[in-house]
């Protein structure tokens, strides 16, 4: 088995984004290990998918245990996977807030764990969380509580890892997105949500595809919240 190819991990990885991802990174040659729920076999054999939900902590074993026996490394997880609930704030059901917290939260936490263990091995590695730019800016008309309550955590945690593993060759950042085109929002609420950008449309899935590869590829950057967001984090 060659280990000479770099090896990522990358959550949510059935569509939208998280399949923009792998796209991207086999483009860049790397060695890919890609999970979601429903994600089915590839017939690249560089791409080793593991279906299974990213907020039970067996799956983050399986991922990270796929990558390491089949590719011998882990250079760069990407934590894509995420849920978003818009309701006003009493609205929100017990089981909203565990499906969120399962996924924004325990799905980063297991498998970065895990990511992070096999990196310090190497003194190497680089973990990009995608977050939301909801986090630092508030909008009217958008409730938004629990993801800012999971994704305003991952941006805490990112600057926390990237301080504790920063002389250990380990670097943490995070893409902090706006709205942008994917297949959770359907074609016709797209100007609305344009509206919500100070430049006055949304984002597409290959501006934070790439800003993930900027930052992987910025060894000196760290700690760092690329807001990829149309302006809406600088205010309205």
């Amino acid at each position: 088995m060659s280990t000479s190819q770099k090896v990522v991990v990358v959550t949510g990885a059935s569509q939208g984004i998280g399949a923009e991802l792998v796209k991207a990174f086999r483009r860049r040659d790397y060695r890919v290990v890609a999970t979601a729920r429903g994600i089915k076999p590839s017939d690249d054999p560089n791409i080793v998918t593991v279906a299974g939900d990213i907020g039970d902590p067996s799956t983050a074993q399986r991922v990270i245990s796929e990558a390491v026996t089949r590719f011998g490394r882990i250079d760069t997880l990407v934590n894509n996977a995420g849920i978003f609930v818009a309701k006003p704030f009493t609205s929100y059901t017990a089981e909203d807030y565990a499906a969120v917290i399962s996924v924004n939260l325990n799905g980063f936490f297991h498998i970065t764990q895990l990511a992070i263990a096999e990196m310090v091995k190497h003194s190497a590695g680089h973990v990009v969380s995608i977050t939301t730019s909801l986090t630092d800016h508030a909008i009217d008309g958008v409730p938004s509580v629990l993801a800012s309550l999971t994704k305003g955590g991952l941006n805490a945690a990112t600057k926390s890892l990237a301080i504790e593993y920063a002389k250990r060759g380990i670097r943490a950042n995070a893409v902090s997105p706006g709205v942008i085109k994917s297949p959770m929002h359907a074609p016709e609420t797209h100007e609305a949500l344009g509206a919500l950008h100070p430049v006055g449309h949304m984002g597409e899935m290959s501006d934070i595809v790439e800003a993930v590869l900027f930052l992987d590829s910025a060894p000196f950057v760290t700690g760092e919240i690329l807001h990829v967001d149309g302006g809406q984090s600088a205010g309205h």
